[in-house]
C-alpha cells in the first residue's frame, strides 16, 4: 500500500517530473520518425512487418484474450519497475543518507517554493528562532540582520579584524540551514577552553575567515549559506562598521550595544555612528517584492532598533504594500525595557521613526503572548527584575491597530520563558493567510 500511495503522489501536479518526461518519450518518437524518413519509410515498413509477424506467432500459441492482457501487464511492470528503479537511484545520489522519499522531497521543495516572500528583520536570538519555524512554510526567506553587537565572541573579531560583528548572522544561517544536523552544531560549536579560542564559536571564526579570503562579508555569507544549504537569504541591514549611542532619561549618553543592554536609566534615543548608514541593494529588492514583513521578536533596543536607523530600510518598508507585522517579547528585559507593556514597545518604534522625521506608523499589526498564568517559572524571571509584557488588547484596537494574540510560548513549558519556532511561525502563517483572504 506504501508503494501505491507513493506511485499516485507522482501523478500530482506541480512537480515538474511529469511534463519533462512526457517530452523525452515526444522527443524519442519523433527522432526515430526522422530517421525512418530520412531512411525513405523503410524502417518503419520493417518494423511493421516485424510486430505483425511477432503478433501472428505469439497468437497461435495464446488466445488473443490472454496474450494482450499478458504483454500489457509485462510492460507496464517493465515501466514500473525502470522508473522506480532511475528514482531511487537519483535519491541515493543525491541524499544517500537521507530517508525522505524523493516525491515526498519533491512535494515538501514544491510547497516551499510557492511560500509567501517574508522578510524578517531583527537579530538575536529572537530572529533565529522565528525564523527555524518560518523555514517550514516558505523557502523564500529574507533575513536582515542588525550588524552593532560588540560584545562578545563578535566583539574580539570585530576589534581585531576590523570586520562586522558576525554572531547574530551565524545564529540565522544555522537557523535557515537545511543541511545535515551535525555541520549545523559545528557551525554553532563553541570553543570552551584553549588560549584565544575560549569563547568563540566556529561559526564566527568561519565567517571571519571567509570575509578576509572574499573580501567583504556579503560574499562570505554567500558562500556559507551554500555550505549549509540555506533556505532563503541573510543580509546584513548594512556594510557600515556601526556604533551603538543611547541617550537616558537621567541625561547621560552611554555608548556600545553591550552597554546599552545593561542601561542604568530608561533610554530616550537612540542613534548611531555614523549616521544614516546605507542599506544592501540585496535588501532593499527583498523588502520591495516581499509579501509579509515582520520585525522582532528580539530585544528592542539592541536588535530590533538599530535596523530602523538605516533611513534606506525604512523608506523601503514603508514603500511596501505588504502588510508589516510586530512581534512582541514575552519578557521586559532589565536595563533595556522595565515596565514597557506592549503599547510602550510600539511607542519605543515610533519614537525612534519620529527621530528619522517619519510621523507614520510603519508596524500597525502586532503579534504578542496571550496572557501569561502565574508560576514557578515566572516568579523565578521576576527575581532577576524581568516581568510578562502586558498586551492590553482592546486599548490599542482603539488605536488602529491590528492585535493577534496567540500561545507563542508553546504548548509544553520549558526551562526558560522564549518563543517557540513552531507556534510563533504558525501564528505568523495564521496572520498572513488572514491578511491575504481579506486583501
Amino acid at each position: 500500500m506504501t508503494r501505491s500511495r507513493r506511485a499516485v503522489r507522482w501523478l500530482q501536479p506541480g512537480l515538474v517530473v511529469k511534463r519533462w518526461m512526457l517530452t523525452s518519450g515526444i522527443g524519442l518518437v519523433l527522432a526515430l520518425l526522422g530517421a525512418a524518413v530520412w531512411a525513405d519509410l523503410q524502417p518503419i515498413y520493417w518494423s511493421l512487418e516485424t510486430i505483425k509477424w511477432l503478433l501472428a506467432r505469439v497468437t497461435q500459441v495464446l488466445p488473443r484474450g490472454i496474450t494482450g492482457p499478458l504483454v500489457l501487464l509485462v510492460g507496464g511492470g517493465m515501466v514500473w519497475l525502470g522508473q522506480s528503479r532511475s528514482f531511487g537511484t537519483i535519491q541515493q545520489a543525491l541524499a544517500p543518507e537521507k530517508d525522505t522519499v524523493l516525491v515526498d522531497a519533491l512535494l515538501a521543495q514544491r510547497r516551499l517554493n510557492r511560500g509567501p516572500a517574508i522578510v524578517a528583520i531583527g537579530g538575536g536570538t529572537g530572529l533565529a528562532t522565528l525564523l527555524s519555524g518560518l523555514k517550514r512554510y516558505s523557502g523564500n526567506i529574507t533575513a536582515i540582520v542588525t550588524v552593532a553587537d560588540d560584545g562578545g565572541s563578535s566583539g574580539v573579531l570585530r576589534r581585531e579584524f576590523g570586520m562586522q560583528p558576525p554572531g547574530d548572522i551565524r545564529n540565522c544561517l544555522a537557523a535557515l540551514s537545511t543541511e545535515e544536523p551535525l555541520l549545523t552544531r559545528l557551525f554553532q560549536y563553541r570553543f570552551k577552553t584553549g588560549s584565544g579560542l575560549e569563547g568563540h564559536s566556529f561559526g564566527n571564526l568561519f565567517l571571519t575567515a571567509l570575509t578576509a579570503i572574499t573580501g567583504s562579508l556579503e560574499t562570505a555569507i554567500t558562500a556559507s549559506s551554500r555550505v549549509l544549504a540555506v533556505q532563503g537569504q541573510v543580509v546584513p541591514a548594512t556594510n557600515a562598521d556601526v556604533r551603538l549611542w543611547a541617550e537616558l532619561e537621567n541625561g547621560q549618553r552611554i555608548e556600545g550595544e553591550s552597554t546599552i543592554g545593561r542601561a542604568p536609566s530608561p533610554i530616550v534615543r537612540l542613534g548611531c555612528t555614523p549616521e544614516r548608514p546605507p542599506a544592501l541593494p540585496r535588501a532593499l529588492e527583498a523588502i520591495a517584492h516581499a509579501d509579509l514583513i515582520v520585525l522582532g521578536p528580539g530585544s528592542l533596543y539592541t536588535s530590533l532598533l538599530p535596523n530602523l536607523l538605516v533611513p534606506e530600510l525604512v523608506s523601503a518598508i514603508r514603500r511596501s504594500r505588504a502588510p508589516r507585522l510586530y512581534i512582541c517579547n514575552l519578557m521586559t528585559q532589565p536595563g533595556e525595557t522595565d515596565g514597557l507593556d506592549v503599547e510602550g514597545h510600539l511607542r519605543a518604534i515610533e519614537a525612534q521613526l519620529a527621530s528619522l522625521g517619519l510621523d507614520e506608523r510603519l508596524f500597525d499589526c502586532v503579534l504578542a503572548q496571550e496572557p501569561l498564568e502565574s508560576n514557578a517559572l515566572i516568579e523565578h524571571y521576576r527575581k532577576r527584575g524581568a516581568e510578562p509584557v502586558v498586551c492590553d488588547a482592546q486599548a490599542l484596537r482603539r488605536q488602529g491597530y491590528d492585535v493577534t494574540l496567540a500561545p507563542l510560548q508553546g504548548n509544553r513549558p520549558g526551562a526558560t520563558l522564549r518563543h517557540d519556532p513552531r507556534s510563533v511561525a504558525l501564528a505568523v502563517m495564521r496572520f498572513y493567510r488572514r491578511h491575504r483572504r481579506e486583501g
